[in-house]
């Protein structure tokens, strides 16, 4: 398995651990008035995945795991999608319900308007700690890139499917300050990285230098070795 080093450690826990992304496309509907929603799929199987592990921002699992895992994606690209719906899960089950393996979602929008307006949504989203309940949403239902397939009436299905999550807040917060700085802060943490295509995976003891990770597999396998021989360190 084919690794580069990655010398950027410290914007991880800076800027991930409060949810990455890039810059400034704007939600049409600002929270002022509710559209017609839209009924998501994938609506148990998120909820079943995410029940009770903790999130912060756009990072899953406990701060204390020993391992994190810095998933650099965008939620227009389908192999991103393929991973999301094929082995996220077990990852999951596997690595963070057990408290080994933190996940830090880094989101990039390099495909078009459409990945940015779903990344401000689920950053808006994680500022009540439902940032991966969106993000795994937006995934389970992804449309053709930049057909527009990211409304607002999917989003405000999205939103009222998720237990705990004020809709209208999550809509007033996308054109924030604060989500726009965390856009640019995960756009230029890839950036350094050198991370030029999606899905990318770095691993690493947490708070410690990472790696990338060189895939061959868009299983749960294709990924599973680098975080095991990880937690062997």
């Amino acid at each position: 398995m084919g690794r580069n080093r990655l010398f950027v450690v410290a914007a991880v826990a800076a800027v991930l651990v409060g949810g990455g992304l890039i810059a400034a496309l704007v939600l049409t509907n600002n929270g002022s008035s509710n559209p017609p929603a839209t009924a998501p799929a994938g609506v148990s199987e998120v909820a079943t995945m995410l029940r009770n592990i903790p999130q912060q921002g756009a990072a899953l699992g406990s701060p204390k795991a020993p391992v994190t895992l810095v998933e650099f994606a965008d939620p227009q690209c389908p192999y991103c999608g393929d991973w999301e719906k094929t082995s996220l899960a077990t990852i999951v089950d596997k690595y963070v319900r057990t408290g080994k393996v933190r996940i830090v979602f880094n989101g990039m929008t390099f495909v078009g308007g459409d990945s940015e307006t779903a990344l401000r949504a689920a950053l808006a989203a994680g500022e009540q700690n439902r940032f991966w309940n969106v993000l795994a949403l937006l995934y389970q239902n992804q449309g053709t890139e930049n057909t527009g397939w990211v409304t607002d009436a999917l989003l405000q299905g999205i939103g009222n499917s998720i237990p705990g999550l004020d809709t209208k807040r999550m809509f007033a917060a996308v054109q924030s300050a604060t989500v726009t700085k965390k856009l640019a802060a995960a756009a230029a943490f890839a950036r350094d990285a050198g991370v030029n295509s999606t899905p990318t995976f770095a691993v690493g003891k947490t708070n410690e230098a990472l790696t990338i990770v060189k895939i061959s597999s868009l299983q749960p396998s294709g990924l599973e070795p680098a975080l095991d021989a990880a937690l062997r360190e």
